[in-house]
């Protein structure tokens, strides 16, 4: 008789995982407008990151509460009509649905970003990966093998 070796895949999570949550925390203003169009809607959705988008839609840039800070405090009043494509940042660290889940976090944990947007076949953003969801999503997972792991050691489950 022939053994056949026991599988030993291994399911990788993928950013799509967090997608539902992700979707959510999408807050994109496109190119031509003002950044404080971009400082009101991180205030009132309490976020930290505005993806911006040209005319079709696609990435152009990020903006954050710090580039907002950053450029009022050079605004004279209630005159700062800067353009957000001013103040954005071109280069976007950005992540795909089908990226494994634990690259993307350490690209995040490397560059101690706290959100990175999610973009679909055509550089749109479909969502903002959040760090502390993806480490929770990443931790949940580790806990799990490690019961199946037990389960198996201790052969529960198998007669």
């Amino acid at each position: 008789r022939r053994r056949t070796p026991i599988s030993m895949e291994v399911d990788v999570l993928l950013v799509e995982y967090l997608l539902p949550t992700a979707r959510g925390r999408l807050l994109a203003i496109r190119d031509s407008s003002a950044l404080i169009d971009a400082a009101a809607l991180m205030r009132d959705h309490d976020s930290d990151l505005v993806v911006v988008c040209d005319s079709s839609g696609r990435l152009a840039g990020v903006v954050t509460k710090s580039d907002v800070v950053r450029q009022i405090s050079h605004c004279a009043g209630a005159g700062c009509t800067t353009a957000i494509s001013a103040v954005m940042s071109p280069a976007v660290v950005a992540c795909r649905l089908g990226d494994p889940l634990q690259e993307a976090w350490s690209v995040m944990k490397t560059r101690c970003l706290k959100n990175i947007p999610i973009l679909d076949q055509e550089f749109r953003p479909i969502g903002v990966l959040n760090a502390r969801d993806a480490l929770e999503a990443l931790l949940e997972e580790t806990k799990h093998e490690e019961v199946l792991l037990r389960d198996y050691v201790m052969c529960v489950g198998y007669h």
